[in-house]
């Protein structure tokens, strides 16, 4: 199982950016997973953000889209996402999550259970 490690979190006005990343670990052939990020506030509902497949194909939550690109460096078993324009409603927990499972359609890649492994999370703060 691929052990994840978020960083890139903090404290940023509104309007601002950030680049969170996952490092991933263990024995893994990070090439092949798909790679998807997550984000719960407070009394909320953990929620889909963005999702990169081993082909590179990427979907975005409507929130999000225009805003955050998801990316994968494979030589660095890395993933990124990286948030521009921020507004105080993206405050949340991001979560990055893994699985080696290919999935065609973009409803299963958002749904949370599709995804075995999961970071411990990075607080991203936006203030208005």
């Amino acid at each position: 199982q691929v052990q994840l490690v978020e960083s890139g979190g903090g404290l940023v006005q509104a309007g601002g950016s950030l680049r969170l990343s996952c490092a991933a670990s263990g024995r893994t052939s990070f090439s092949s997973y798909t790679m998807g990020w997550f984000r719960q506030a407070p009394g909320k509902e953990r929620e889909f953000v963005a999702t990169i497949r081993s082909d590179g194909n990427t979907y975005y939550a409507e929130s999000v889209a225009g805003r955050c690109t998801i990316s994968r460096d494979n030589a660095k078993n890395t993933a990124y996402l990286q948030m521009n324009s921020l507004k105080p409603e993206d405050t949340a927990v991001y979560y990055c999550a893994a699985t080696n499972r290919f999935y065609i359609g973009g409803s299963v890649q958002r749904l949370p259970s599709s995804y075995a492994s999961w970071g411990q999370g990075t607080q991203v703060t936006v203030s208005s």
